[in-house]
């Protein structure tokens, strides 16, 4: 929702298989009104004439619930189209949320103490995205998070990210691991399909026990180990040709003898 009651709506392509979305300002409505309504109709039609396989498919704002004033807003696009979808985007930040934070909801007419009654009702939703999206979906995750968040946050956010999923990981590996010994014991059937599945994915990880790992993992530590050891020789030359000229700047000035000059 833009200041002064804007509306933001999305379009969608009159076809079987395209499922591009638009998005496009329409206009300000400012509570359903109908002089509000009838100029953003008036700039639809240029929209019509340049995209005629477009149409309105609903709209979409920020917050964390739907409002009240939210419906005021969703009965005027009822004008052009019958059933319109309401898209809310939660701009907060809930590191223990798993799922996107995007709700769409739907309004369906319910009888609330015998009067006729418009509601929202959340509704499931899938996510299909072409490579042009996804462009503006990393450009979104690198922005400065809404609550201020420095450097450090995003970094925290990222670590526990990466801790969330190991976490995961070996609880599967242990369950695994747990049907496979008891696999053995005959406390189960035996699968074959399951055990070529498992020694499919043991296949996949590199076998670190081989020597020619070895020899490659010695030789890149080694290397590592040179490259540091250079860089503190490097250090070390810098600090002691700084000290070499404080030291003639200091004490060589007054020891010329037979038009030599006394250094380090």
């Amino acid at each position: 929702m833009t200041p002064g009651g804007g509306v933001r709506t999305t379009r969608r392509y009159r076809g079987d298989k395209c499922r591009a979305m638009r998005d496009e300002a329409l206009g300000a409505w400012q509570y359903a009104s109908p002089a509000r309504r009838s100029g953003s109709g008036m700039r639809l039609t240029p929209h019509k004439k340049v995209f005629p396989h477009f149409y309105i498919l609903g709209w979409y704002s920020t917050g964390s619930d739907a409002e009240e004033s939210d419906m005021h807003i969703h009965k005027a696009l009822m004008d052009i189209n019958e059933s319109p979808v309401y898209v809310l985007l939660n701009p907060s930040i809930n590191h223990s949320q798993k799922d996107l934070p995007v709700s769409i909801y739907e309004s369906e007419l319910h009888v609330i103490d015998g009067i006729p009654q418009l509601i929202f009702v959340l509704s499931s939703y899938t996510i299909e995205t072409v490579e042009a999206e996804r462009i503006s979906v990393d450009h979104v995750a690198h922005l400065k998070p809404s609550d201020g968040g420095s450097a450090a946050t995003q970094l925290a956010a990222h670590l526990t990210g990466i801790h969330s999923a190991i976490k995961m990981l070996h609880s599967r590996i242990k369950v695994l691991n747990h049907y496979l010994l008891a696999m053995q014991k005959g406390d189960v059937p035996c699968e074959n399909s399951l055990l070529r599945q498992v020694s499919s994915l043991l296949r996949r990880l590199p076998a670190i026990e081989s020597g020619k790992f070895q020899d490659d993992f010695l030789m890149e530590y080694n290397d590592t180990l040179l490259i540091s050891y250079l860089a503190m020789l490097t250090n070390c030359s810098s600090g002691m040709n700084e000290l070499v000229d404080k030291f003639n700047t200091a004490y060589d000035r007054h020891t010329r003898r037979g038009g030599r000059t006394a250094f380090m």
